[in-house]
């Protein structure tokens, strides 16, 4: 179990962001940790093979999503779909707090929030109270594109994953079981 958590975050332009989060998630349950995996602007409805694959191992890791069907390249412009969906993000991490603080998941990993922050979607403050408040062994992972200074701040652990080479700059769409 976890002695002492700390704070990590997965930023960069580059691919595995996700995956890096459920690398060390799965390496926490083999462990004997709990973990959650909240996924935001990633719906429910999105069929994404992670999700499916930790349902099968029956590993102690719970995923939470937010009920938007957000549209990574509409959804941004329109003021209803951002409304509704810091609304969700807000109600969302204020249950996560409570989590965090009473200990009751070793590994919380906060997937896209950084994008989130970067978007006004999510409060930074609302953030660095989670970061505050989380019991001592609680580790806590933030992903997404961009980390500004004043999150990088808050963090004990930062990766910054480089895009040297991608085939979506080639043409090539995202493909089901590597990419989601």
């Amino acid at each position: 179990m976890i002695e002492n958590g700390l704070v990590q975050i997965y930023t960069g332009e580059g691919k595995g962001k996700t995956t890096a989060a459920l690398g060390l998630s799965l390496r926490a349950a083999g462990d004997g940790n709990r973990v959650l995996f909240a996924q935001y602007l990633k719906p429910e409805n999105l069929q994404l093979c992670e999700r499916k694959a930790i349902e099968q191992s029956k590993l102690p890791i719970d995923f939470k999503t937010i009920d938007i069907d957000w549209n990574m390249w509409s959804s941004p412009d329109n003021s209803h779909e951002r409304k509704k969906a810091a609304e969700l993000i807000e109600k969302s991490l204020a249950d996560i707090d409570t989590l965090t603080s009473e200990g009751v998941y070793n590994v919380v990993v906060l997937d896209e929030i950084i994008y989130c922050l970067n978007i006004g979607l999510a409060s930074l403050g609302q953030l660095k109270r989670m970061i505050d408040r989380k019991a001592v062994k609680v580790e806590i992972v933030l992903t997404g594109r961009g980390a500004k200074d004043e999150i990088i701040e808050l963090a004990d652990l930062v990766s910054d994953i480089e895009c040297v080479k991608h085939p979506y700059n080639e043409g090539f769409r995202a493909r089901k079981g590597i990419e989601y």
